[in-house]
């Protein structure tokens, strides 16, 4: 038990200041302990809602949901929904990954890192599939189409043959060729006791090697030739990246429409403006904007960022000098049209 030393209290801390605080600590203490039991806000999640978000299968197969289907089933629905990006055969379009191919290459030096060289689990692969694809429809497939999808990139990969039906039971026992490449990582996950935040370099870096080489700062301003055969070289550099990044949806001639609208004189155009193409988003139809080079730019490194709700399936090109030339080659292209 302790006694208050009235002796050792000066006249701005008297006992009763004292008391009401401790009285106010007692008041804050049991309200928080009232409220900590039932504050009241919200409602019990349902079963419906809790299977709704409770989706994720896991490496030993628990979790996957009735259903069934082989390669033979999905291939319908892989090329109509995954190839345009993956290609018909997985083997990857652009810079969209490949699934399949690779085998036998994670040991040296150039490893192909694929669904069927790489991956562990065959069930964590209709996992993904189901919960992130195809891009910009996640978890619009039916679980029988991704069955057939999963089936498809398994058996491009030889691992499964066309006919081998999976399900429930069937897909965890596939076993990958990279099953045993895994170990797991035993060490506590902790943060670091210190962290770096500003002068974390005794010296200011030093440039070495081939960026102190090649020197990429010019000395003056290009002569009107010299901007010529500069902007000739930057638009046919877009025209290699359209060709990786773009042809598998789009063509720059007149007309011609694919998965997307023809890109034919897209500079200046109307948005949602291309004749005979009527497969675009709400997002797209809705927008009164024009295809400037500054809004073409903005889309084409973040579409969803520039325009919420388009399901143009692409991330975003994210390296402003291949932005730059893309846009140099559409430039000409309605230049030259």
């Amino acid at each position: 038990m302790y006694v208050l030393d009235n002796s050792k209290l000066n006249n701005k801390r008297p006992v009763s200041t004292i008391v009401k605080a401790l009285l106010l600590m007692l008041c804050l203490t049991s309200s928080y302990a009232f409220a900590a039991d039932k504050i009241g806000l919200g409602v019990p999640a349902t079963e419906a809602q809790i299977t709704a978000w409770d989706i994720d299968i896991r490496p030993d197969g628990k979790g996957l949901p009735v259903g069934s289907g082989s390669a033979l089933d999905g291939e319908g629905a892989y090329v109509q929904k995954c190839a345009s990006c993956h290609g018909d055969f997985a083997e990857g379009v652009g810079r969209y990954p490949a699934l399949a191919g690779g085998l036998d290459s994670l040991a040296s030096q150039h490893p192909v890192k694929t669904v069927g060289s790489y991956w562990p689990y065959a069930s964590t692969v209709f996992d993904y599939v189901r919960r992130a694809m195809p891009y910009g429809h996640a978890q619009s497939l039916t679980n029988d189409e991704v069955y057939g999808i999963t089936a498809y990139i398994l058996y491009s990969s030889y691992i499964i043959e066309d006919d081998f039906v999976l399900d429930q039971n069937t897909l965890p026992e596939v076993e990958m060729p990279n099953k045993d490449g895994f170990i797991r990582d035993t060490r506590p996950d902790t943060p670091p006791k210190t962290v770096c935040m500003s002068n974390c370099f005794a010296k200011a870096p030093v440039v070495v090697g081939k960026a102190k080489q090649i020197d990429v700062t010019p000395d003056e301003e290009p002569s009107a030739e010299e901007s010529v055969v500069v902007a000739e070289a930057s638009s046919q550099k877009g025209e290699a990246v359209f060709v990786g990044q773009c042809m598998a949806c789009h063509a720059v001639a007149q007309g011609e429409n694919k998965f997307g609208p023809s890109l034919h004189n897209i500079v200046g155009q109307k948005v949602a403006s291309v004749a005979g193409f009527g497969n675009y988003s709400a997002a797209i139809k809705l927008s009164d904007a024009l295809w400037t080079e500054d809004n073409l730019k903005q889309f084409l490194s973040d579409p969803q960022e520039f325009m919420p709700g388009t399901t143009m399936p692409y991330g975003g090109l994210q390296d402003a000098s291949e932005l730059e030339s893309l846009i140099a080659y559409l430039k000409k292209n309605t230049a030259d049209n």
